[in-house]
C-alpha cells in the first residue's frame, strides 16, 4: 500500500532565513524551490524522504492560516506518505474508517526554472490520525536526486511522534495504515514506551512517556528528527565552522551507532546527527 514517507512538512514563519538554515543543516541546497498562492515552499530531497519548508510569502486565506499557525514558531505537522497505486489505496483506507477526501491533482512551479512538478493526492482527516495532518500522494514527477558531499545528511534516520495513547497508535499506525509495526519496547531507565513503524528505509518512531498524566483523548505531535550522514566527523566539523552550538560526539543507544545533537539552526526542532557502523 504505502511505500514510503514521500515527505514532511514543517511550517515557519518566514521562508528565507529558514531555507538558509537547513541548507546549512543537511549541507544541501534546496532541490525545489516555489511560491504561489501567497504561499512559499523550499524542499529538501534525502535519499529516502524530503522535507518541505513552508512559510507565508503573501496575501491569502491559506497565507494567513500559516501566520496564524507559526505566531509562536516553525511547527513539524505533516507526514505524506508515497503511493504506487493511489486508487487502490483509497479503496482500501476508506473501507478501514479512514474517511479519506477525494482524489486531486497538485502542480507545481519552480520558483526560478520554471520546472513543473505533478502529483495526485488525498487527506486523511486529522481526528482519524490523531491530530496528524496526513496525506497519500502519488508523484508524477520525481524531485531531482541530490548530490551528498561528506559531512552532509544522506537519509532521514527516524522522525519522533510524541503520543499520549500508545495503543491508538498502534491501531492508526499499523492496522489502519499498514505500516509495519517493527518494534514495541518500554525502557525503564529512559522511563520511555517505544513504538517503532519502518517504511521506504527509515522509522517513525511513536514515543509514550511513563511516570506522565496523559490524557489517552489528547492530540499526538511530531515531536523530533534524527538525520543520518556518510561522515559524522565531517558533519561535526561543518557544523561548528557555521558557528552552530553543537554537543560532542558520543556513543548512540543504538548499537554501533554514533550520535550529537544539534541546538540551534533547526527553527527549533529537536535534533540529532547519526552515523551507524558499517555492517
Amino acid at each position: 500500500m504505502i511505500t514510503a514517507l514521500d515527505h514532511f512538512v514543517l511550517l515557519c514563519p518566514e521562508i528565507e532565513s529558514a531555507t538558509a538554515e537547513y541548507e546549512t543543516l543537511l549541507g544541501q541546497p534546496a532541490a525545489w524551490r516555489a511560491d504561489q498562492n501567497g504561499v512559499a515552499t523550499s524542499v529538501f530531497a534525502t535519499g529516502n524522504t524530503a522535507l518541505e519548508l513552508m512559510a507565508p510569502s503573501g496575501p491569502g486565506e491559506t497565507a494567513d492560516k500559516l501566520r496564524d499557525m507559526t505566531a509562536k514558531g516553525a511547527k513539524l505537522t505533516t507526514l505524506v506518505y508515497r503511493s504506487d497505486d493511489l486508487g487502490a489505496d483509497h479503496h482500501l483506507i476508506t473501507r478501514r474508517g479512514l474517511s479519506p477526501s477525494e482524489i486531486t491533482d497538485g502542480r507545481s512551479s519552480h520558483l526560478d526554472t520554471g520546472a513543473q512538478r505533478s502529483w495526485a493526492s488525498f487527506r486523511i482527516p486529522d481526528e482519524k490520525m490523531a491530530g496528524i495532518k496526513t496525506f497519500i500522494l502519488q508523484p508524477e514527477t520525481p524531485l531531482p536526486a541530490p548530490e551528498t558531499a561528506a559531512g552532509a545528511v544522506t537519509n532521514l534516520d527516524h522522525l519522533v511522534i510524541n503520543t499520549p495513547n500508545p495503543e491508538r497508535a498502534v491501531a492508526t499506525y499499523g492496522a489502519r495504515l499498514g505500516l509495519r509495526f517493527a518494534l514495541d519496547r518500554t525502557a525503564e531507565q529512559w522511563k520511555t514506551r517505544f513504538l517503532f513503524f519502518r517504511l521506504g528505509g527509515l522509522t517513525l518512531e511513536v514515543i509514550n512517556r511513563l511516570g506522565e498524566d496523559h490524557d489517552p483523548a489528547e492530540k499526538d505531535t511530531i515531536w523530533g528528527l534524527t538525520w543520518e550522514t556518510n561522515d559524522l566527523e565531517a558533519a561535526h566539523q561543518r557544523l561548528s565552522a557555521a558557528g552552530r552550538d553543537i554537543s560532542e560526539i558520543r556513543t548512540g543507544r543504538k548499537p554501533g551507532s554514533r550520535v550529537f545533537t544539534l541546538r540551534d539552526g533547526t527553527q527549533g526542532v529537536p535534533t540529532l546527527f547519526i552515523a551507524h557502523a558499517p555492517r
